[in-house]
């Protein structure tokens, strides 16, 4: 099968090392010419992955019309989530009718959707569009650590092609028919390894970040519910398993801006020297409008998002958690009814 990945950071670049361990062919877009350059030359990414060679075999492209005329079976954009919509409308001027997956973890602030669902905004095409997402920290997967991952679609022959086009003897694919839920968790989960990386620079202890993951995955369990997701998704691998690999990895970008700003750096500093974009910054922004729309209590990612935006300090954002009333505990899929 012939692969076309759009994006060539360091998730990009890891997966379409994927389709070649898959036995499929892979062609990688790159936007940067210095990216581009460096893969060409030497295989090696200039900003991420250190060690990684790219397989000699991935043909690394600059200019995306050109790469489509290959008339690729699957296309997989891994993009950051402000770029999504351009190039939704690149495939759809160019008519590109296969399979479009997008590896891209995180909800526009400004419209409140996430890439699939713009996606299929501007194509047209809902059966013919999947996300993947999954407990995949790119470094290692990438240096052949085993990985596990899920792609979703309305159409179950879609996610099956995708699975074909990207599952190795070391990284296995599972799919699932809740296209909305493995979305939301995948990037929901961002927000919460922001407020893992704060306790961790507080050095506030595995009992309190315990808590913090459980209480983080009912929460987004509950607005993942609000829009129409099977709660039994947070359970999986977009879900508990994400929120687990992000939460508790310094090889997270999210985890690092979390960490960093319990150390008392500022947001724009910390963004300023980043090389990719950490996307639970303009997530956890959507996320709190997403839950005042659909009426859905979001303490957790309310306090998050006090600190990035609002100048409140960690330690008072970790006491107002700490303070509120008592309650029960509810189990997310307790609501399925409500």
């Amino acid at each position: 099968m012939n692969i076309l990945v759009i994006g060539a950071g360091a998730w990009g670049t890891t997966l379409a090392a994927l389709v070649t361990r898959a036995g499929n062919t892979a062609t990688l877009f790159c936007r940067h010419p210095e990216v581009y350059v460096s893969l060409n030359e030497s295989r090696r990414h200039p900003v991420s992955l250190p060690g990684f060679s790219l397989p000699i075999e991935i043909d690394v492209a600059d200019d995306l019309v050109d790469a489509l005329g290959s008339n690729p079976a699957l296309i997989i954009v891994a993009v950051p989530t402000s770029g999504v919509e351009q190039v939704a409308r690149i495939l759809a001027d160019c008519g590109y009718l296969g399979v479009i997956a997008s590896a891209t973890k995180g909800i526009d602030p400004e419209t409140l959707r996430t890439s699939t669902q713009r996606i299929i905004e501007v194509t047209g095409n809902r059966e013919r569009v999947a996300a993947l997402s999954g407990p995949n920290l790119a470094t290692e997967i990438a240096g052949g650590l085993p990985a596990a991952a899920v792609v979703a679609s309305t159409r179950q022959q879609t996610a099956q092609l995708v699975q074909r086009g990207l599952m190795s003897p070391t990284f296995r694919i599972y799919t699932s028919s809740d296209i909305v839920g493995v979305e939301l968790a995948g990037a929901l989960k961002n927000v919460m390894a922001i407020g893992a990386g704060i306790a961790d620079g507080l050095t506030a202890g595995q009992n309190a970040k315990a808590a913090f993951i459980t209480r983080g995955i009912a929460e987004i369990t509950r607005l993942g519910m609000a829009c129409g997701a099977d709660p039994m998704t947070f359970a999986g691998l977009a879900g508990i398993g994400d929120l687990m690999a992000t939460c508790g990895s310094t090889l997270s970008r999210n985890h690092t801006v979390g960490r960093r700003l319990a150390e008392g750096e500022l947001l724009r500093d910390i963004i300023a020297t980043m090389t990719e974009v950490a996307e639970g910054v303009p997530t956890t922004r959507a996320a709190i409008a997403l839950g005042e729309r659909l009426g859905v209590e979001l303490p957790i990612a309310t306090q998050i998002g006090n600190v990035l935006f609002n100048n409140v300090s960690p330690q008072h954002a970790i006491a107002q958690l700490l303070a509120r009333d008592a309650a029960p505990e509810v189990r997310p899929v307790d609501l399925r009814g409500l």
